[in-house]
């Protein structure tokens, strides 16, 4: 067997042979707010890099606020020296990039699997919590649904505008899930799946969603956690790459317009042994319901992770299939966690809470926890919508309660980690008061 050096070696070689006009590749990762950060690495030096020479990058890139900054948390990005940490690149993910002007190439970087991991950084913390599992012979499989917006490429002052319809060149603002809509945008849309494609993320459905300009991509179910969540990531950037690349803005802003529906990251997870059978359909489907108790109890603790940001939670309620409780139910969107009919080999459940542009580590992070402790505690969970409308219990709508709700949560300290959830707490409530920081003109309307 191939040594791991060895692999990535070869990996890197056969990019080069495949790909020679590139000459530059990014090396990527997720900070805590779900923005890419790294570095430009020519092909040779990431040739090195995959022989075993050193691959470092400062710890603190992964505390960045949402604009770039960063805030003082603990001992860390002021009075730590701002040390460099240790990275690897992921293997599989050395892939080219067709978006930019010129020839490149990206891959997935992280500090998990590294001598010293980075403790809160979201791959790092979404692998511990995967690792546990696996120790306990839970083995999630898991799919994720992304939501996403075009819009017209140029702003005007500042807000966006509706995408144009290429066949008409008129706005498309009429919300429909009408599937012309597809047909009508089918060249930027074709090329962002196939461009995922190239990224090697299995791409499936494609809807045109409610909201004018709005659209979902939906991705294979994938036995590898870690791997489900770079693709997630990794569609991202290369959506908003492709847009721009044909005259759009494509965005994963959670609530871009109030009148509209907001976008969202819907998560499915189903359980299985190490034989390969179902956990959560066992015993006339009791630990399913075991797994929802636990999931709808850490629900409210886990609010900042599902709704990273202030707009975020004006997604929460207010339009169709977006929950305002912490409440589940069988094929029911309105729910925060949904049951499909299934066949008890695929019987799962949807997560549809989290925004669209929350931080997938970490989402499937939180998730996994709520179904673990729900596993472990063997409580009911309260009645599913279908049976009691008015089912549910209250969780945080605004950031600092959030923040509140999470940060003394025991069972998120122990399964998450206690130093993640005091950086990631700290980051959300420096993040959010950062943005009150500007007095914006309808301020100055209401009380001048």
């Amino acid at each position: 067997m191939k040594s791991h050096a060895a692999t990535l070696l070869a990996e890197v070689r056969t990019f080069r042979q495949n790909h020679p006009d590139v000459r530059y590749v990014d090396l990527i990762a997720l900070d805590l707010p779900g923005h890419f950060y790294g570095k430009r690495y020519p092909i040779e030096m990431l040739e090195k890099v995959a022989a075993g020479s050193p691959l470092k990058l400062p710890q603190n890139a992964v505390l960045l606020g949402a604009q770039g900054g960063l805030f003082k948390i603990g001992d860390y990005c002021f009075n730590d020296g701002d040390p460099d940490a240790n990275r690897r690149l992921v293997p599989g993910t050395l892939k080219p990039v067709n978006w930019e002007s010129q020839p490149l190439g990206q891959m997935l970087i992280t500090s998990d699997g590294t001598e010293a991991p980075i403790e809160f950084e979201p791959r790092e913390v979404l692998a511990k919590v995967l690792e546990r599992l696996h120790h306990k012979g839970i083995h999630p499989v898991v799919a994720f649904e992304l939501e996403f917006y075009l819009f017209d490429k140029k702003l005007d002052n500042g807000l966006p505008q509706f995408a144009r319809d290429p066949l008409s060149d008129d706005a498309d603002d009429q919300p429909n899930l009408h599937i012309e809509r597809l047909s009508r945008f089918s060249e930027v849309l074709d090329d962002m799946a196939q461009t995922a494609r190239d990224q090697g993320i299995d791409i499936t459905v494609i809807t045109a969603e409610l909201g004018p300009g709005q659209f979902e991509i939906n991705f294979g179910h994938q036995g590898d956690g870690l791997c489900a969540a770079d693709w997630a990531a990794l569609f991202c950037r290369s959506t908003r790459g492709v847009a721009l690349k044909h005259g759009y803005r494509a965005s994963f802003m959670a609530k871009p317009y109030l009148q509209f529906p907001g976008s969202g990251m819907h998560v499915h997870v189903s359980l299985y042994d190490g034989a390969g059978n179902n956990l959560l359909a066992a015993h006339q489907q009791q630990p399913l319901r075991h797994a929802v108790a636990g999931c709808l109890e850490l629900l409210p603790h886990c609010m900042p992770i599902f709704s990273p940001n202030h707009n975020a939670f004006r997604r929460l309620g207010g339009t169709v299939n977006a929950a305002t409780r912490a409440c589940w139910g069988f094929e029911d969107r309105d729910a925060c966690v949904r049951v499909p009919e299934s066949d008890p080999r695929n019987l799962r459940i949807e997560h549809r809470l989290a925004s669209a542009d929350a931080n997938p580590y970490l989402v499937l992070a939180a998730i996994l926890v709520g179904l673990e402790h729900g596993l472990d505690a063997k409580q009911e969970p309260i009645p599913p919508l279908n049976e009691d409308r008015a089912s549910g219990t209250d969780f945080p709508v605004e950031m600092l309660d959030a923040v509140r709700a999470m940060q003394h949560q025991a069972v998120l300290r122990d399964k998450l980690g206690a130093e993640f959830v005091d950086v990631y707490c700290e980051n959300k409530r420096q993040d959010h008061l950062a943005f009150q920081q500007e007095i914006h003109a309808r301020e100055y309307r209401w009380f001048l």
